[in-house]
């Protein structure tokens, strides 16, 4: 029975409880986990392209997603920025010289286009009321009576000279809108002539307003007028430009105030000028309506109409 005691001693033996290395594979252990994540570097570095496509998608990851998604962008844009302001500032640069050359040139001609002068608007018939300029019918005022369209012609702000006639107690009837009877003595006078829109010369109007310093010598151009149209029943005249016409002329009996006649031109077709003469207050009133038709009804019209705009 002592046997076994010994058989005990070996036990011992299995001071196997030093195996108690199992202090060695408890240590041990948690070095292989580090181990095993050393390998991993690499798996990550397999997976590292798929955060990388990610980027390109709507998701984003909780570590290498977001690092990713911010890291790529700003490596294209923040190069293409001074890149984009060197080719705008090396654009500036190149257009320096020729804008300095160029703005000078634009603001002469600016300037110069401001202060160009435009055409000169025509003087109209209407300037202060009171003056002969106001008493005139306006062509479209004159066309309605008259029944035709009229045009502004020819203006004068004083008689002509006299025409020359075969015979001198003709002056007068040859030339009733001159010297011949306003003389020099007027304060104001204008004769301003209208006539058809086609310029074909078919249609005449004219107007004739002078204005005398008091009523008496208007009065003496009236009579002047009215003594000169009865002595003279033909003329032959010549003009300003020199051109010679043959005329008839037929007076009606005139009154304190008015006197109408007929001037015909000898071969001409019919052609001829019904005139009318009013006298009111310091103003002595014309109005003749040539055409080759019968001007009677028109020239009564405009005549009215011309003696009421006169205050005289």
């Amino acid at each position: 029975m002592g046997r076994p005691a010994p058989l005990k001693a070996p036990a011992p033996k299995t001071p196997a409880a030093k195996t108690p290395a199992v202090k060695t594979p408890t240590p041990k252990t948690p070095a292989r986990p580090t181990q095993l994540t050393a390998p991993t570097p690499p798996t990550p570095t397999t997976t590292q392209p798929t955060p990388a496509a990610r980027p390109n998608g709507p998701g984003t990851g909780a570590g290498a997603g977001p690092s990713a998604s911010t890291g790529t962008p700003p490596q294209p844009s923040a190069p293409q920025a001074p890149r984009t302001r060197g080719r705008i500032g090396a654009a500036l640069r190149r257009w320096r010289l020729p804008l300095a050359a160029v703005l000078p040139c634009l603001t002469l001609a600016g300037i110069g286009w401001w202060y160009w002068p435009g055409e000169p608007a025509p003087v109209p018939l209407h300037l202060v009321d009171g003056t002969v300029h106001a008493a005139l019918l306006t062509p479209d005022e004159a066309s309605r009576l008259a029944g035709t369209t009229l045009v502004s012609g020819p203006r004068s702000n004083q008689p002509p000279a006299a025409m020359t006639a075969s015979a001198a107690k003709c002056a007068v009837a040859v030339g009733p809108a001159t010297q011949s009877v306003y003389g020099n003595e007027w304060t104001a006078f204008l004769s301003a002539t209208y006539q058809d829109a086609g310029g074909a010369g078919a249609y005449a109007v004219n107007q004739v307003i002078g204005v005398f310093p008091d009523s008496a010598k208007a009065r003496a151009a009236f009579r002047t007028l009215t003594t000169g149209l009865t002595r003279c029943t033909s003329a032959t005249r010549t003009d300003q430009a020199g051109r010679t016409t043959t005329w008839a002329y037929t007076t009606y009996p005139a009154t304190p105030a008015a006197v109408v006649w007929t001037a015909t031109q000898d071969a001409g077709s019919g052609w001829a000028c019904y005139r009318q003469a009013h006298l009111k207050g310091t103003s002595l009133i014309q109005v003749g309506v040539c055409e080759a038709g019968n001007g009677r009804p028109a020239v009564s019209k405009i005549a009215e109409a011309l003696s009421g705009k006169v205050t005289g």
